[in-house]
C-alpha cells in the first residue's frame, strides 16, 4: 500500500527564534517544513519550487508583507490554503488579505495548539477541495461524453451582459464566495446556479434560500439546523440548508434583510467553516461554497450600520452586477424569444415561418421590445406568461389567438414620454450635457427622491450622489 506524503508547509517570520520554534511544532506534528524569514525569500522560493499546500506567514514582513506571499501562492495554486499570523491593531490589515482568499488569520499571541488545529483543518480542506475538483471534472468528462450535461444559461447578447457572464465565466472554477448585486428580477439565482454549474461543485446541491422570506427565528434553524428540545415544537434533530448543500452551493438570497445577530453567525460560517446548530454546544465543520445576492446597496447599508462591515468584506470577495433590462434593450427579443420557447412554442413553425410571428403582431411585438421593463426580467416573464393565458395559448389542442397591441397592458402600449434634453438645446449637446439633462429630468419627474430616482437611472444611489454634485444640480425643495 503506497504511503500517503507528509503534508508540506511554507513557514515565514522575520524573526529568527519564532521561525525556530514553529519549525520544531510543525516537524512533530508531521509537517515537512521550509522555513524563511522574509517576503522575498518565501515568494522566491516558491516561484522557483512551485505549488505548497499551506502557508504560514507573519503578516508584517520585511520587503514583501504577508499579502504578497499570500498572492504568490494562490496564484500558483487557487486553492493552496494560507494561515497569516497579526499584531494586535492589523484587523484591517487581515480582513484585506481574508479577501484575497486567506483561510485563516491568529492574532498574536497564539497557543501552539490553537495553530495546529488550525493547519490541520487547512490541510484536510486543501485535500478535500482537491479531490471535489479531481471528481467534478471526471463527472463533467463523463457527462459531455454521454451527451446529457444540461446546465443553465442566462441570455443576452448585448456587450453589457456579456460581460457579466464573463465574469461569472471566470469565477465559477474558484471558492471564492461572490455576491451578486442587482434590481429585483434581473436573474441574480439565475446567475448562482450559472456559477454553480461551471463549477467545481456542480454536481452537488445547489440550495437556494430568501433571508427576507422568513423571520429571523426560523431563518436561523432553517441555515443551521437545532437539536431536539432546543425550543418548543423541536420534537427531533434538524439538519439546516449549509448541511444540507454539503459539496455544493449554498446560495443566500436578499441578504441585506438578516438580522444582526444573523450576521455574526454568517460571518463565524465564513471565517471557520464551521456552524453550531441551535441548542448545540459543539461546532459542525460544513463544506459548502456559498454565493450572496442583494438589490440593495450594502455599502450604503454598512455606513447607516444596518449591515456589518466585516461580513461585508467576507461576502464581497467577488462583486459581480447585473445591469437592468433597460440597460439592455438589445437583449429584449432574445429573452422573448426564449419565454416562448420554455413555454413549449418552437422557433420556427412549419412553412418557415417564427412562432412569434404566428403568436404575436408585429406591433404588439414592437411594443414588447420597446419597453423599458422597470421590473426588469421577472416582469417581463410574468407579463408573456398572462398574454398567453389570456389569447388562449396555454392549453388544448386549439391554438390560441394572435395577440395585438390592445391586449397589451396599458403602461406598455403607450410610448414612454420622452425628456426634453433643455429649452434651448445646444447644436452639438455632449454626452455629459445630455446626462444631465437627464438626471435633471428624473429627479424632477420623481419630486426629488434620490433613491427613486437612482433606481430608474439603472445607477447606485452613491453614484447619483457623486453625478449631483459633480454636475451642481439643484433640486427643488
Amino acid at each position: 500500500m503506497k504511503k500517503s506524503r507528509s503534508p508540506r508547509v511554507l513557514l515565514v517570520d522575520d524573526e529568527p527564534s519564532v521561525l525556530e520554534a514553529l519549525s520544531v511544532l510543525f516537524e512533530r506534528n508531521g509537517f515537512e517544513v521550509t522555513a524563511t524569514g522574509t517576503g522575498d525569500e518565501a515568494v522566491g522560493w516558491l516561484e522557483e519550487n512551485g505549488p505548497i499546500d499551506l502557508v504560514v506567514t507573519d503578516l508584517r514582513l520585511p520587503g514583501r508583507d504577508g499579502i504578497a506571499v499570500l498572492k504568490q501562492a494562490r496564484s500558483q495554486d487557487p486553492l493552496a490554503k494560507v494561515i497569516l499570523i497579526t499584531a494586535q491593531g492589523d484587523e484591517d490589515f487581515a480582513m484585506q488579505a481574508c479577501n484575497e482568499g486567506a483561510f485563516r488569520y491568529l492574532r498574536k499571541p497564539y497557543k501552539n495548539q490553537e495553530l495546529i488545529l488550525n493547519a490541520r483543518q487547512a490541510i484536510e480542506m486543501h485535500a478535500l477541495e482537491e479531490r471535489n475538483v479531481k471528481l467534478s471534472r471526471e463527472n463533467q468528462a463523463l457527462a459531455r461524453r454521454a451527451g446529457s450535461e444540461a446546465e443553465v444559461e442566462p441570455v443576452g447578447q448585448s456587450i453589457a451582459f456579456q460581460r457579466v457572464l464573463e465574469i461569472a465565466t471566470q469565477v465559477a472554477p474558484a471558492e471564492s464566495t461572490v455576491l451578486l448585486m442587482g434590481e429585483s428580477g434581473t436573474g441574480k439565482e439565475l446567475f448562482a446556479r450559472y456559477i454553480h454549474d461551471h463549477s467545481s461543485r456542480g454536481k452537488g446541491p445547489f440550495v437556494p434560500i430568501n433571508c427576507g422570506a422568513l423571520p429571523e427565528s426560523l431563518l436561523e434553524s432553517e441555515l443551521f439546523g437545532h437539536v431536539k428540545g432546543s425550543f418548543t415544537g423541536a420534537i427531533r434533530d434538524k439538519e439546516g440548508l449549509f448541511t444540507v448543500a454539503a459539496g455544493g452551493t449554498l446560495f443566500l438570497d436578499e441578504i441585506a434583510d438578516t438580522s444582526p445577530a444573523i450576521q455574526v453567525k454568517l460571518l463565524r460560517v465564513l471565517q471557520e467553516r464551521e456552524i453550531i446548530p441551535v441548542g448545540a454546544t459543539e461546532a459542525v465543520p460544513v463544506d459548502v461554497r456559498i454565493l450572496a445576492a442583494t438589490n440593495k446597496d450594502l455599502e450604503k447599508e454598512v455606513e447607516r450600520e444596518e449591515f456589518r462591515q466585516d461580513l461585508f468584506y467576507r461576502l464581497n470577495v467577488i462583486p459581480i452586477t447585473i445591469p437592468p433590462l433597460r440597460g439592455r434593450p438589445e437583449d429584449i427579443p432574445d429573452l422573448l424569444d426564449h419565454v416562448l420557447t420554455r413555454a413549449g412554442f418552437p422557433d420556427s413553425l412549419p412553412g418557415g415561418n417564427r412562432s412569434q410571428d404566428k403568436i404575436f403582431t408585429k406591433r404588439s411585438w414592437e411594443a414588447l421590445c420597446a419597453y423599458d421593463w422597470p421590473g426588469n426580467v421577472r416582469e417581463l416573464e410574468n407579463v408573456v406568461e398572462r398574454l398567453l393565458v389570456l389569447a388562449g395559448w396555454s392549453g388544448g389542442d386549439q391554438p390560441g389567438r394572435t395577440i395585438d397591441l390592445p391586449d397589451l397592458p396599458e403602461k406598455i402600449r403607450e410610448k414612454p414620454e420622452q425628456p426634453l434634453v433643455s429649452d434651448s438645446p445646444v447644436p452639438t449637446p455632449t454626452m455629459e450635457t445630455i446626462e444631465q439633462a437627464y438626471i435633471q429630468w428624473v429627479l424632477a419627474k420623481t419630486e426629488g427622491n434620490k433613491a427613486r430616482a437612482a433606481e430608474i437611472l439603472g445607477i447606485d444611489p452613491s453614484t447619483l450622489y457623486r453625478k449631483i454634485d459633480r454636475y451642481g444640480i439643484q433640486i427643488a425643495s
